[in-house]
């Protein structure tokens, strides 16, 4: 069986606390609203998301032996799933959210120096696409992946830490956050010209996203509407990567990719929770055809500057 989807690494378990504002000002004792651990963390969320969008999705990571890898499993149950042991256990974030939405995120990521993902978790996975998340082991997986499509999310690199350069030059579709950019189009043009990809997608939350291709300039587009109030932001970006991916494995063309993960990210703001709520193919097909109208604004162009169930594959 062919899937549509592989994802590589990334699934966490988010400890969220709803505080009164941020930055939290100190004091010794908060009284917060119920303290919830969720399935959290970028791979699970680009997994999630797919799923319920209707792609045929496959995952592949490592998690411990503790309370945190059960929950990781339990959330992920419906996807065709190959766990290996990480040796430092279960990955972790603890999630502070503001009334705005608007999160600090304290993440351990257990990380143990020199560990890889077995390629028998993997590499007998056919894939339309593969996903990699930036687990320093799964940069070891390129080689493996026999051509076949790959995207990545540098999340928030600042275009010159050693750690992502595999992933920005090795992946053919880049995604990456605007936050820790000075010149953001000056980082999506030096990605196209060191690496592979064809696409480079940078999010900037409410002002939408850049895209570059190799036979375009850098474009901008608009956010999509948030389709009620703001609850949670997080796991927003992988949202948004989730409705990319739908779009492009349906053929669709680069504007309306766009378009779907914004929606998908917009959507993903007004839930709570990380990854617990995904929007359904359904629901997103919906509000685009619902969006799309004669007068709709193009993209505009950016001034060039320097710079059934499956069962569980396990180990």
């Amino acid at each position: 069986m062919t899937r549509d989807v592989l994802v590589l690494g990334g699934a966490g378990v988010d400890t969220t606390v709803y505080v009164p504002e941020l930055p939290l000002p100190y004091k010794d004792t908060y009284q917060v609203p119920p303290v919830v651990d969720r399935i959290g963390s970028t791979g699970a969320g680009v997994a999630l998301g797919c799923h319920a969008l209707g792609l045929d999705v496959a995952f592949a990571d490592l998690i411990g032996d503790d309370p945190q890898g059960a929950l990781i499993r339990h959330a992920l149950r419906d996807l065709d799933c190959a766990w290996g042991r990480a040796a430092a256990g279960t990955r972790r974030s603890v999630l502070l959210v503001g009334p705005d939405g608007r999160r600090t995120s304290f993440y351990d990521a257990k990380a143990t120096p020199g560990e890889r993902l077995p390629r028998e978790l993997y590499a007998n996975v056919r894939a339309r696409h593969v996903h990699l998340s930036i687990m320093d082991f799964c940069r070891h997986a390129y080689p493996d992946l026999d051509g076949t499509p790959t995207s990545t999310d540098l999340h928030d690199w600042d275009g010159a830490d050693d750690y992502h350069k595999d992933f920005a030059y090795r992946s053919d579709l880049v995604f990456l956050s605007a936050t820790a950019l000075r010149e953001p189009a000056a980082t999506m043009r030096g990605i196209l010209a060191r690496g592979r990809a064809h696409t480079v997608v940078c999010t900037r939350g409410a002002d939408g996203c850049l895209v570059l291709t190799r036979d375009s300039g850098v474009r901008a587009f608009p956010a999509a509407p948030l389709p009620g109030p703001v609850a949670d932001s997080n796991g927003a970006g992988d949202a948004f990567v989730s409705g990319f991916l739908y779009g492009t494995l349906r053929g669709r063309p680069l504007e309306e990719c766009v378009e779907l993960g914004s929606m998908a990210g917009a959507h993903a703001c007004t839930v709570a929770g990380t990854h617990e709520s995904p929007i359904t193919e359904p629901l997103l097909l919906t509000r685009a055809a619902a969006a799309r109208r004669p007068d709709q604004a193009p993209a505009r162009p950016v001034p060039r500057t320097a710079g059934p169930k499956p069962a569980d594959r396990r180990t």
